[in-house]
């Protein structure tokens, strides 16, 4: 009974009632259609092709392409956590939050680091594929980048700079650089009758 008193106070006839259903489906909908544009589905699995959506990350996906690590890791192998999943998506998802976010308010730089957060994702990962090469070299496989913080010896890429994407990238380090842009979200009925 209570529900049908609220519902009927929030909408007191049936227009208004109408109304509610239509603007609802309108933000439904309309929500559904920018996630789609901005190709927030390719985001859910592991394919490489998905970065480059942001044009910004094309030189990155080319050099990581034409790399060692482009023929057997993808970019999530060396930028997401694997310890469990849940921390596998709450960190990719509060990544991506922000690079959508540096990306919409053009905030990017023209050379993209990776963050604290980041890097230590990434060292954890580079000892986690290399697990006999960092036991030769880095106490057994047991430092992290924390430990590089302070002093406890050097992150991968001290040593190996240009490992995958070739040291400092930015948008006009490849310029030539052919990667598989995504197909325009836009059908075709629609993309002849812009054109006409």
């Amino acid at each position: 009974m209570a529900k049908l008193s609220i519902i009927s106070k929030l909408f007191p006839s049936y227009k208004w009632k109408v109304a509610a259903l239509v603007l609802c489906g309108i933000v439904i909908g309309g929500g559904g259609l920018f996630l789609y544009l901005l190709r927030a589905h390719t985001y859910l699995g592991d394919e490489p092709s998905a970065c480059v959506n942001c044009h910004i990350m094309a030189p990155y996906y080319a050099t990581w392409m034409h790399s060692s690590h482009g023929r057997d890791a993808t970019c999530n192998d060396c930028h997401v956590p694997h310890e469990n999943a849940v921390k596998k998506w709450t960190f990719k998802g509060m990544d991506g939050m922000k690079h959508v976010v540096a990306f919409l308010t053009k905030s990017e730089p023209q050379v993209i680091q990776a963050q604290a957060a980041s890097s230590e994702v990434i060292m954890n990962n580079c000892i986690r594929c290399h697990t006999q090469l960092t036991a030769e070299f880095v106490d057994a496989g047991k430092i992290d980048y924390m430990m590089t913080l302070v002093g406890d010896g050097k992150a991968c890429w001290d040593c190996h700079r240009d490992v995958p994407h070739g040291g400092k990238n930015s948008l006009s380090s490849t310029p030539a650089a052919l990667v598989p842009y995504p197909e325009s979200p836009v059908p075709e009925w629609l993309q002849k009758i812009i054109k006409k």
